[in-house]
């Protein structure tokens, strides 16, 4: 069997749409008689196509649909002070003070102990390997407090790409946010994970980042969630996710 050639043998593209909770298996049939769904980059109108929710790659009005569910997907708000561990030999708080787990769980994006904000935590190793992986330039977006008031010049100067110890880095945005007393909100862009970038991103241009969080994994974001928070990625997140990372 090609790779959009139907699947005899499969489940009716209806009943995955209607199963994804997307629409009632009615509307799903709505969607595909309007030219709605696309199955491996195929146009289907066609009522009853059959399909392998597993292999098959389904879009309706370009969005991936991602297959059911074999793993777990969760989005982390990771406070001031806890170690991007499972378990810590030195007592300090984890993130398992926060989330139990049964199996064993992977986080995409370490931070450093005093970086708040986003962990994505799975239990899919090859998904969270990819989502790692730099080929496949996942941006990330940062919020940093730093000391001083941070001029355009230097905004410029970041944005064009800086040396460091390891290498130099050249973020896809740098932005100020606001302005006060001696300090400056910053709002970065960058696809690197290499260790402490941002800190040490903004240490070279003379503005130590005095607070730091990750505001955003590609798609994913905080929103509302507070420190301490956890919840399933949604099914639009995911199958960007998916698209992104080439599964």
């Amino acid at each position: 069997m090609t790779e959009t050639e139907p699947n005899a043998a499969g489940v009716r593209l209806q009943k995955v749409l209607a199963g994804a909770g997307l629409a009632s298996r009615r509307a799903a049939e709505e969607m595909i008689a309007e030219g709605r769904v696309e199955v491996n980059g195929e146009l289907v109108i066609e009522q009853g196509r059959r399909v392998d929710p597993e292999t098959d790659v389904i879009r309706v009005d370009g969005s991936r649909i991602p297959p059911p569910r074999r793993h777990r997907y969760l989005v982390f708000n990771k406070p001031r002070g806890v170690v991007t561990t499972m378990d810590d030999p030195e007592g300090r708080r984890a993130i398992t003070d926060y989330i139990e787990f049964k199996e064993r769980m992977f986080h995409v994006g370490r931070l450093d102990a005093e970086t708040t904000g986003l962990l994505i935590m799975t239990n899919d190793g090859e998904f969270a390997h990819r989502l790692s992986h730099p080929s496949h330039e996942v941006a990330k977006t940062y919020v940093a407090e730093v000391v001083g008031i941070v001029d355009r010049s230097t905004i410029k100067r970041l944005g064009n790409g800086i040396e460091l110890e390891d290498g130099p880095i050249r973020p896809d945005h740098v932005s100020i946010v606001s302005t006060g007393a001696d300090r400056t909100m910053v709002k970065v862009v960058l696809h690197s994970g290499r260790n402490r970038i941002v800190r040490r991103m903004f240490e070279a241009v003379g503005h130590p980042v005095k607070k730091l969080s990750r505001t955003a994994i590609g798609p994913v974001r905080l929103g509302q969630m507070q420190p301490g928070d956890f919840r399933e990625l949604s099914r639009e997140e995911l199958g960007a996710l998916l698209d992104k990372v080439g599964l």
